[in-house]
């Protein structure tokens, strides 16, 4: 049977140059929510629910149901909302499956403690490479695909395929792969499985920054558009040309500004730390180690 196509809800947040999406399964009321946004003043180091409470709003008034939060990867430009969507509709929380990997490399870069369990058990579901699952009538495939970080997972759904941070629009290029436990020469291979879809799947992107003559933001491009034209990968890039261009650019490229306070979070599922003996919440700022 044809699959059916997802209606897909695009929400953009300029202060992180960051794209979630509501995806809607057209035949039953069921949705899933990808990469949530929590708002986050860093000078201040106070969060508030502005634009989760547009996805909650736009779910409610509808009358959906929210069967999945899931994450294409630990982010490192934006909170994950995932807990508060949960608990304000329901919903499990999922994401790759090579988490576990991210968890002990940061896990110990921030001194998380003992406490902190580096297996992934926040998650309500870790995906593999290769599983299936559901979102209504809707079957979704999980590709693993790793550079940018290795628990990077790319969700394909009939014509359609969330992508996380691999590719950007076309005039942007690529995704940086020097974070720890990253590989420019993986995420070259990532990207191939996903310019191996068919031409007219339609790519959902994470994030657009523009380019200088381009006045407005854009988040979906297609295979057949990155294939062609994509500044880093298009025309049949080799593997060499890639890495040795990806490395020498990841170099003279500066941390994002939320990565501190964003991967401490987003490594549990958008969780919090735990609150130390004086009732309050922290978040620690690792010294030259990042």
């Amino acid at each position: 049977m044809q699959q059916n196509i997802p209606e897909v809800y695009s929400f953009f947040d300029e202060a992180t140059n960051a794209a979630c999406y509501i995806l809607k399964d057209p035949e039953t009321n069921a949705c899933a929510v990808i990469d949530s946004i929590l708002d986050f003043d860093q000078a201040a180091g106070r969060t508030h629910t502005t634009h989760a409470d547009m996805l909650i709003t736009k779910i409610i008034k509808n009358g959906w149901s929210l069967d999945w939060i899931i994450e294409t990867h630990v982010h490192a430009d934006h909170l994950s909302a995932a807990p508060y969507l949960a608990e304000k509709l329901g919903g499990k929380i999922a994401i790759g499956a090579n988490i576990a990997a991210v968890q002990e490399v940061f896990g110990k870069i921030f001194n998380a403690g003992t406490e902190f369990e580096m297996d992934g058990s926040q998650f309500d579901r870790l995906f593999k490479d290769g599983d299936y699952f559901s979102i209504g009538n809707l079957d979704v495939a999980v590709m693993h695909t790793p550079g940018h970080t290795p628990a990077c997972v790319t969700y394909v759904i009939g014509d359609v395929a969330f992508i996380g941070d691999t590719l950007f629009m076309p005039d942007f290029g690529t995704a940086r792969a020097d974070f720890p436990g990253g590989s420019a020469t993986d995420l070259y291979n990532s990207i191939q499985r996903i310019l191996s879809l068919p031409d007219e799947t339609r790519l959902f992107l994470c994030h657009d920054y523009k380019t200088e003559g381009r006045d407005t933001f854009c988040w979906e491009t297609t295979v057949a558009a990155q294939k062609a034209n994509n500044i880093h990968v298009g025309g049949g890039k080799s593997e060499i040309d890639f890495v040795d261009f990806r490395s020498k650019r990841d170099a003279q490229l500066a941390m994002p500004k939320l990565i501190i306070p964003s991967i401490q979070v987003n490594m549990r599922a958008g969780q919090m730390p735990a609150k130390e003996a004086d009732g309050n919440v922290y978040l620690k700022v690792p010294i030259n180690r990042l």
